[in-house]
């Protein structure tokens, strides 16, 4: 284990350098978060991470979640963890104060899950998919609903889940069959099954609350046809106890990592006595439950940002502190006389370790710059609400999967740092690569994010959100010129060119109907669009480190902000290229994967 799992100098030069997140106190519902009162509670959040969950982080994957008698069984600490997080308002975190919440803006509160997912992304989705199943309750629920729910939930005392999948439906959700069918007592009777429902059942939770989407008889077929309930594990007797809802977890599923996070089976109505509530409108369900999947999102996204930092600091110290090999001197000759030196030393070392780097501090950025986007949404009103809204819509399949396919890559380079220890349990890079390949199948795959980036992002409001971010770019690029920045802005207002380009070239073929070409290179156009937003952001940050050295006005070391400047270069010139082939390959004329392919091919 290293000895860091994270940076709060570069969480907070983030937060209040880059974002100026600590203003957001002008807005009357975050009037309480000044800077200090913000800084006590992420000291406080980082305590907790330092001592309850970083310590456990490598055992709660030697001993992970584990079925038996019915019952799912996580690491014993977690009774600790979840006690914990509804004493620090972890659970419920930006709701109002009267149910119980801190009103915590948004930005905030990601700024905490990223501390927590870095200290150990086994234990963060049980509070998290609680805040999310109690939100969906919030928004939608009737005051019933809320009341019963809500105050259990936000205390921890009850958990929360998000049901969708289904064994023979798999992401295709308009295939669901749970069905629901009217009670005469305004309830239904559920029947069906899920399966991988994240912290679907364990034994520190009284009762699971489960956001489920099924079919009321009769509905319409297809997405059109689906309604949200909530299908408590135990239901509430009119006299207030709990009693058995016929909901039986059938199986946990043991994964390659995230062992210390369940993944549950659940069987609703195999007596005939499983009941549900109705959240909203019939028939609205699907459209209820993307609030929950966009926030599940964001949060996919963020713990692959955090696990790929922590696996960056245990790289970075391993480099510092393991001898290898010697310098070629001026003959082109190694001198074996000479001592070792730190592989940190050899330049494709730094090359990797400027690569980590670049990718999780670029993806921490983007999901703090979307969260701050949720927040303007909630507090601002008319024109200024509804283009948060748009740009917020437009990167969040970004802020999901760049972390996680990017991360990937970010920890398999520190593997390679490692050499053949990497590759062994003795050392906890191996555990983050096994962890994190989970997050780009988690709530929709890369491809599905990238049909939603193309298929419905790109051209929505007749591609407004597109000029909005173009808008900010241009913004970006000229206080880059204006600190100096000339070449990486000059870079940066090419490629918004290509992007234009290669859009355009795309939605030609929507335009003619032919989706089938359209969609094809969805994937490669996420990667290609991906990688120009993570270069803006990258040069957003490098602005604000260029300004305060220039200014002698930094609350960091020089080094700091220097090192932001360089990596943001780092970027431009070995991630921005990339583009380039990406490009091409969108704008060749052939369809391989289209016409021209055969299953016979294979």
């Amino acid at each position: 284990m290293a000895d860091k799992y994270m940076d709060l100098d570069t969480l907070r030069f983030i937060l209040y350098e880059v974002l100026e997140g600590d203003k957001l106190n002008k807005y009357e519902r975050y009037a309480d978060y000044d800077r200090t009162s913000l800084d006590i509670l992420i000291d406080a959040v980082k305590a907790f991470a330092d001592q309850e969950l970083y310590p456990y982080f490598k055992e709660m994957d030697e001993k992970p979640a584990y079925y038996q008698d019915g019952q799912v069984f996580i690491h014993p600490q977690m009774e600790k963890v979840l006690k914990k997080a509804a004493e620090l308002g972890l659970i419920g975190p930006g709701f109002e104060y009267e149910l119980g919440g801190m009103q915590l803006p948004v930005l905030y509160n990601y700024a905490l899950v990223h501390i927590l997912d870095s200290a150990n992304n086994h234990s963060t989705g049980y509070a998290g998919l609680t805040t999310g199943a109690a939100n969906l309750i919030r928004a939608f629920g009737s005051e019933e609903l809320k009341a019963q729910y809500i105050p259990k939930m936000i205390a921890g005392e009850w958990g929360g889940t998000m049901a969708l999948t289904e064994p023979q439906a798999g992401s295709s959700l308009s295939d669901i069959v749970s069905e629901a069918v009217p009670i005469d007592d305004g309830s239904y009777a559920i029947s069906g099954q899920k399966i991988f429902i994240s912290g679907g059942d364990h034994q520190f939770c009284e009762n699971f609350v489960h956001l489920t989407l099924a079919r009321i008889q009769g509905a319409p077929a297809g997405t059109k046809g689906i309604s949200l309930f909530v299908v408590p594990k135990k239901r509430i007797t009119t006299e207030g106890t709990l009693e058995d809802n016929d909901v039986v977890t059938a199986a946990d599923f043991p994964k390659m990592g995230q062992k210390g996070y369940c993944t549950t089976h659940l069987v609703y109505g195999e007596n005939g006595n499983c009941r549900g509530w109705l959240v909203g409108e019939a028939n609205r369900g699907l459209k209820y439950m993307f609030q929950m999947m966009n926030e599940a999102r964001i949060s996919v996204g963020c713990a692959a940002t955090s696990m790929a930092t922590a696996a960056y600091y245990a790289s970075l110290q391993y480099a510092k502190e393991r001898p290898q090999g010697r310098k070629i001197n001026k003959k082109g000759v190694k001198d074996v006389s000479e001592e070792q030196v730190l592989i940190i030393e050899h330049p494709d070392v730094r090359r990797m370790l400027l690569l980590q780097k670049s990718i999780v501090e670029g993806a921490l950025a983007l999901i703090l710059h979307a969260s701050r986007l949720d927040d303007l949404h909630a507090v601002e009103e008319g024109t200024a609400s509804e283009e948060a809204h748009l740009l917020l819509e437009l990167l969040t399949p970004i802020v999901k999967s760049y972390p996680a396919e990017m991360g990937k890559v970010s920890i398999d380079n520190g593997l390679q740092i490692l050499g053949g220890y990497g590759f062994t349990t003795d050392f906890i890079l191996q555990q983050y690569y096994r962890d994190i390949r989970i997050t780009s199948i988690y709530e929709g795959t890369t491809g599905i994010q990238s049909l939603d980036l193309l298929g419905r992002k790109i051209p929505m409001e007749n591609g407004r959100a597109m000029q909005l971010l173009a808008k900010e770019v241009m913004e970006t690029i000229g206080l880059a010129h204006e600190s100096g920045l000339t070449q990486e802005a000059s870079q940066l207002q090419e490629r918004m060119g290509e992007v234009q380009l290669v859009t355009g070239h795309l939605l030609k073929y929507a335009e003619e109907g032919d989706f089938d070409h359209y969609l094809a290179d969805a994937t490669i156009y996420f990667e290609f669009f991906s990688t120009f937003v993570i270069a803006w952001q990258w040069l957003k940050m490098a602005v604000v480190a260029q300004q305060a050295i220039e200014r002698n006005a930094m609350t960091y070391s020089k080094e700091f902000y220097e090192g932001k400047v360089m990596t943001m270069r780092f970027y431009f010139q070995y991630e921005l290229p990339k583009m380039t082939a990406a490009g091409e390959t969108l704008k060749s004329p052939n369809s391989l994967t289209v016409e021209d392919f055969s299953v016979d091919h294979l």
